[in-house]
This record gives C-alpha cells, structure tokens and sequence, in this order.
C-alpha cells in the first residue's frame, strides 16, 4: 500500500469538531476534543466516538458508562485548541469554560451550540483508539442554526490548512 496514499485518502474524509466530556461525581473529570463522531441509529438514536485509548477521557467513559458530545460552533477554533491538551474542574468552569453538570454527569460546556449526552451501551477496542456508541439520553441547542444545521458546526479543516487528525 501507497502511505501517502492512504494517508491523503483517509484525510478526504470531512470531521466535525467536538469536546467530549465524562465525570465520576468523585472529582475526576476529563475533556478532549475528538473529530471520529457519527450518528449510528435513529431508533434508540446512537451515536458512535472514536477514543484514544490513553487519553483521560476513555477511561473515565468506561468507568462511568457515559458521556458528553458538545459540538462546537463555527469560531470556536480557541476551544477547539483549548481542549487538546489535559484541563480541570474550577466550580462552574472547565478549561477555562463555563460548563454545568449535565444528566449523565458529564460536563456540558455552556458556549457549545448543542449537545448530545449518551449513555455507553458498545465498546469496540481495536487499534490505537476505541469505538465508543452512546445511546442519546438528553440533547439540547442553545442557539438555532441558520440554515443547515451542519453548516452550524466547526470543521477541522477551519483550524488551518496544516492541521489534520488520521490518516
């Protein structure tokens, strides 16, 4: 196989930009934004997260058994950056950002214009990263799209032509 090749072919693919968010209750709290997101089902409504496997987050999915989608919006690009690296729990803000406890528990980021929280009900581990499906159990949009609703969403190519995950 042609490396650069397959490199560039499975770039092709377009990606939505997301803080994926867990909580315990016991103070342990982990947010990364993950791009491998797609809704799986319509009846339950599933939808399916790719995961690295030593990222906080994953572990504190599968020990919770849920989790938090927060889309981001066209500009977020600083919190799309924000929450590439490891942040904490300050009262009501995490990294930084205005959050507050979702149903699950899991944060939801107050500046996202939507969310979906999940309950895990599938875990495929293979390779480098784990495919997590989520049952949506709550949703919410704070600002209603103009529009399409897709066209709402920050793109990974909107954080600059040199930036790419996969492949």
């Amino acid at each position: 196989m042609d490396n650069d090749a397959k490199k560039t072919a499975l770039r092709m693919i377009p990606y939505g930009l997301y803080v994926l968010t867990a909580e315990d209750g016991d103070g342990n709290v982990a947010a990364a934004t993950v791009n491998w997101v797609t809704q799986t089902a319509f009846e339950p409504p599933l939808v399916a997260v790719g995961v690295k496997l030593e990222s906080g987050v994953h572990a504190l999915i599968k020990s919770t058994g849920s989790f938090a989608l927060n889309v981001l919006g066209k500009g977020q690009q600083g919190q799309a950056y924000a929450f590439f690296k490891p942040v904490e729990r300050d009262g009501d803000t995490l990294g930084g950002e205005p959050c507050h406890t979702g149903t699950t528990g899991a944060p939801i980021l107050e500046s996202a214009p939507a969310f979906v929280e999940c309950k895990l009900v599938d875990t495929i581990e293979k390779g480098d990263h784990s495919l997590f499906v989520g049952e949506v159990v709550n949703a919410g949009v704070t600002k209603q799209p103009e529009g399409r609703a897709d066209d709402a969403t920050l793109w990974l190519k909107d954080l600059g032509d040199k930036v790419f995950y996969g492949g």
